[in-house]
């Protein structure tokens, strides 16, 4: 759109198939995001390690961070370094369904790390720990 990398915090993705590879994100209506995604038809999802706290908090409007943010490629796609998951994605498919658009991406390419994941839950963030849900400073 202008030339920059852009980055939102989602509340909704899965997988929606593995032959082929398809993974939906839903994106709200009035989220600057939509007209991004629908004009470069593409994507890219991270799924952020516990230590990227900052990175989660920045992209969902909690912060503001000075730090400029350095992205790395993956398939053509930015995606965020440090990140347990890196999935990168050409819209495939588009619906509107209520307030929402849902987004199909065929996935062209992920990567995938080792570490602990960074958990929001009931207005938290959150730490797995033995299998038990704790909470994180």
């Amino acid at each position: 759109m202008d030339g920059k990398v852009h980055g939102m915090t989602a509340n909704a993705f899965m997988s929606v198939s593995l032959d082929p590879e398809l993974v939906v994100i839903s994106i709200k209506e009035d989220a600057k995001m939509l007209e991004m995604i629908k004009e470069s038809g593409r994507f890219s999802v991270n799924i952020l390690s516990e230590k990227q706290k900052k990175e989660s908090m920045t992209f969902a409007g909690q912060i503001d961070n000075e730090e400029e943010i350095v992205f790395d490629e993956l398939a053509g796609n930015p995606v965020l370094p440090g990140s347990l998951v890196q999935v990168s994605c050409e819209v495939s498919g588009e619906y509107v369904e209520g307030d929402h658009t849902l987004f199909i991406g065929g996935v062209k390419d992920i990567c995938l790390e080792d570490g602990e994941p960074l958990i929001f839950s009931c207005g938290k963030y959150r730490r797995l720990n033995e299998g038990e849900l704790q909470e994180s400073g």
